[in-house]
């Protein structure tokens, strides 16, 4: 097994240990603060028939609420947890969407998409709250125009830096996400924008949410 692999399985084995509980009631106690994922879901407005993939799919909780909002479009999910995946399945049976969303277990920061859906590449990517938790996260920024459709577009909301909120606030919000391996990246901006700068036919856009609570950046492939 390659470093990389190796690297790839230890990470899946830390989330299914993260996991293997609070998968069961993981979206009660993250309503709460995982602020930003609707408005996220209300902007992908993916073509009709269109294919939608979210990267780190979790419990399954935004593909439901991407497939009732979207029902002409495809859906795809992605998870390196086969814990969050066994939840996900569950849920997206019980709503009566498995018909029009599909799950595979994979890495973030190097999955084949051709392999994992069985074509390579989708209209509209979105990450919600999941590359505080990757590693290699700017290996997964990276990798999301490759999965991009030409005119597509990569959605992505993650905790801020709170940097409207008092201090006292940002220290006790990140040491209690340390708890859980739950880092904000602090370079979001500067990874997005210069992946945009150094690829032609990308843009990149970047705003802060609720006074920099969370942080919200898109990357677009305007071009082949």
């Amino acid at each position: 097994m390659s470093a990389k692999a190796e690297t790839a399985a230890g990470h899946a084995g830390q989330m299914d240990a993260v996991y293997r509980d609070q998968r069961h009631f993981y979206d009660l106690t993250r309503n709460y603060y995982l602020r930003g994922r609707d408005r996220l879901i209300a902007d992908l407005d993916p073509p009709e028939g269109g294919s939608v993939v979210e990267i780190g799919c979790g419990t399954g909780r935004n593909l439901i609420l991407a497939a009732r909002r979207y029902p002409k479009a495809r859906l795809y999910g992605l998870d390196i947890s086969e814990e969050m995946l066994a939840t996900a399945r569950a849920k997206i049976a019980r709503a009566g969407l498995d018909g029009q969303i599909v799950l595979a277990q994979g890495d973030a920061a190097r999955f084949d998409p051709a392999r994992a859906f069985g074509f390579a590449r989708f209209d509209r990517a979105f990450m919600s709250y999941t590359l505080s938790m990757i590693p290699p996260w700017r290996m997964a920024i990276a990798h999301l125009p490759v999965v991009l459709a030409p005119g597509g577009a990569a959605h992505i909301v993650d905790f801020g830096q709170q940097e409207r909120l008092p201090r006292a606030f940002r220290a006790i919000l990140f040491a209690w996400l340390a708890r859980f391996h739950v880092e904000p990246r602090g370079d979001l901006r500067e990874a997005v924008e210069s992946l945009a700068a150094e690829n032609e036919g990308l843009r990149a856009d970047f705003a802060p949410l609720y006074r920099g609570y969370a942080w919200n950046a898109v990357i677009r492939r305007l071009t082949p």
